[in-house]
């Protein structure tokens, strides 16, 4: 019956990750052509030239999305979960690696996330670009407007993002469709009047023109990787739909239709070759020119909808494995949970993206910007992948090296390929990337120095117990909860509370929030609670990296497990706000510091991101010297 059911429900499925997961990916054909014979790379339009790159994208698609990620990668799952940062995590805890040489698998994972996020800058501001740029095909009036009108798309974008995109999102999965099936279309009736154009399914004209132009296939294979754009979203998002309701709709619907669409554009170049200008609108008849506009806007849109959310989702396992400072998250949705909105990066993302629009002006010139993160991404996976199969699948290193060379090559050409570009718009995603990289292996290692700190400063939780007396202290009625990072030795909230209010309470209770690299943990294993006494207790409290936190809730199941009777009213939680201050030694670099305590000062409130009413909260604040 489940599987019947399962059955039923995959083309409900599959049509719901059309619009989310190969948005992007469904956008690429409005550019990736056009920049393959850009005039700087001087490439004639010939029946050699235009069979040979659309060879060369036909079979990156292949090698790339349909072997690679969909074949590949999406095998390899963090309970159900994608993504380069539950991959990262998936590492860390099957690679049997010395701790000390961890570090480089979380500077691959950081390196991938970070591009990342500079990917969830560019991708809108190119998709909505290349959309709005269909007007100037049908008329030059709107010529001067191309940028403004952009710019309005994008603010209006993030404007909603507040309101959640539950109710939108029911609309991404047809729209797309309907999107691909009109390229596709457009497609077929173009490489009827010219067939000699599926000529590119033959790998030869591949290699022929790879031999032909080597210097030139290089620069070449720079545009042919905006072809790919996306990918690794088959991968980011399989938490979402299921590995089979992916792999479906990629099959099924989303790379016939991108195959056709480059192939009718490759067949109209072989009639016109003047069409090079803009191939993908100049494919489209003239009547079905302006609904064109406003249905690739759309998949703009929704591109740009998906990378967004992607980001958010990225952030906050971030901030759960403790790889950035908390943010201030909102749940825009009571029913999905993955609904998100981050106020903080919603604005720094519309700023960034404002800026490149206005700084690039075109899709034209962003598209040389654009495949470097991608490029870069791609290769930390392949990277990543090859760890895990050779430690969790115990594969011999003959094996493995058979399987991910071919990858890895093309991964590295492909880079490098990109990484002509940095002048004229590479350096975008890599400074991006490299000030995300920064933020996240400084908040880690800040945290590191600051908990080591606070353990050395106090005592340890075991002998404090031991040696507090029934008369030492003045005990009041009640229930105190700390929350401490260091479960070991005494939080300083309570060392605070003895120093200045000369009491403890009768029930005291240490809990420590620890996140594990399992994307969920089941409510019945959240909780694990330790007696050290009559009067001290300690709870660890257990959350997968897309857990939603919620302390009260998760103490109230704690307080039933040690049989007390649990009144929120006559619980007083205390938090340290410690004050860290830059001390001239060991450690890191001074503008390091100074990032993480500027970092530090700016995180949100403990008791907002762990759910904690606020009239139920005392903060005791101290310093400390890092």
């Amino acid at each position: 019956m489940q599987t019947m059911t399962q059955k039923a429900r995959l083309p409900a499925m599959a049509l719901a990750a059309l619009g989310v997961v190969f948005g992007d990916i469904g956008t690429s054909p409005l550019y990736a052509l056009k920049e393959s014979f850009h005039e700087a790379h001087g490439l004639g339009i010939n029946p050699a030239n235009v069979l040979g790159i659309l060879s060369i994208i036909f079979w990156c698609l292949t090698l790339i999305i349909s072997i690679k990620y969909v074949a590949i990668v999406m095998r390899v799952d963090n309970n159900g979960e994608g993504g380069i940062m539950a991959l990262l995590a998936l590492n860390l805890r099957k690679a049997k690696i010395a701790d000390n040489k961890k570090i480089y698998l979380i500077a691959i994972g950081f390196v991938g996330a970070s591009l990342f996020f500079g990917d969830g800058i560019i991708t809108p501001a190119i998709s909505v670009l290349s959309a709005v740029e269909g007007l100037s095909i049908a008329t030059n009036v709107f010529d001067p407007y191309i940028m403004p009108i952009a710019i309005v798309i994008v603010v209006i974008l993030f404007l909603v993002q507040k309101h959640g995109t539950a109710f939108v999102g029911k609309l991404f999965g047809p729209l797309t469709l309907i999107w691909f099936l009109a390229i596709g279309i457009f497609g077929i009736m173009s490489i009827a009047k010219t067939p000699l154009v599926l000529g590119m399914f033959s790998p030869h004209w591949a290699v022929e023109f790879i031999f032909t132009n080597p210097v030139m296939s290089f620069f070449v294979m720079g545009a042919v990787v905006l072809t790919v754009t996306g990918g690794e979203a088959l991968y980011a998002d399989m938490g979402h739909f299921g590995r089979t309701p992916i792999r479906f709709a990629w099959f099924g619907v989303v790379l016939p239709c991108l195959v056709l669409n480059y192939a009718g554009q490759g067949a109209l170049l072989l009639r016109d070759p003047s069409a090079i200008e803009n191939p993908f609108y100049l494919l489209v008849p003239s009547w079905a020119l302006y609904p064109m506009i406003i249905l690739a806007s759309i998949a703009a849109v929704i591109a740009s909808q998906a990378v967004i959310s992607g980001v958010f989702s990225l952030a906050r396992q971030a901030v759960q494995l403790g790889y950035l400072p908390r943010f201030g998250i909102k749940h825009t949705s009571e029913s999905e949970e993955g609904q998100i909105y981050v106020p903080f990066l919603n604005w720094l993302l519309l700023t960034a993206i404002i800026i490149l629009i206005l700084i690039f002006k075109t899709s034209s010139n962003l598209a040389s910007a654009y495949g470097l993160a991608v490029t870069l991404t791609m290769l930390c996976d392949t990277l990543l992948i090859g760890v895990f199969i050779f430690y969790a699948w115990k594969w011999s290193a003959p094996k493995l090296l058979l399987l991910i060379t071919p990858f890895l090559v093309l991964d590295v050409v492909l880079v490098a390929a990109t990484s002509l570009k940095i002048v004229s718009g590479g350096w975008v995603p890599l400074l991006i990337g490299g000030i995300a990289f920064g933020i996240l292996m400084t908040w880690k290692r800040g945290r590191e120095l600051m908990f080591s700190k606070l353990e050395h400063d106090t005592l340890p939780i075991d002998l404090f117990v031991k040696s507090i007396g029934s008369d030492a202290v003045h005990w009041v009625q009640g229930d105190a909860v700390f929350l401490t990072g260091t479960p070991n030795v005494v939080p300083h909230a309570m060392l605070h509370n003895i120093k200045h209010n000369k009491v403890l309470h009768e029930r005291n209770i240490l809990i420590t929030v620890m996140v594990q690299d399992v994307p969920y943990v089941a409510q019945q294993e959240r909780v694990v609670v330790e007696t050290l006494n009559e009067h001290f207790y300690r709870i660890k409290v257990l959350y997968g990296f897309k857990d939603e936190p919620n302390v009260p809730r998760d103490l109230k199941q704690a307080y039933e497990e040690l049989g007390f009777e649990y009144d929120l009213m006559q619980i007083s939680f205390f938090i340290s706000r410690d004050r860290v201050v830059h001390k001239v030694g060991d450690g890191m670099s001074p503008w390091r510091e100074k990032l993480f305590i500027s970092m530090q000062r700016n995180t949100s409130p403990v008791s907002d991101f762990y759910q904690i009413p606020t009239n139920r909260v005392v903060e005791l604040g101290g310093q400390i010297e890092i």
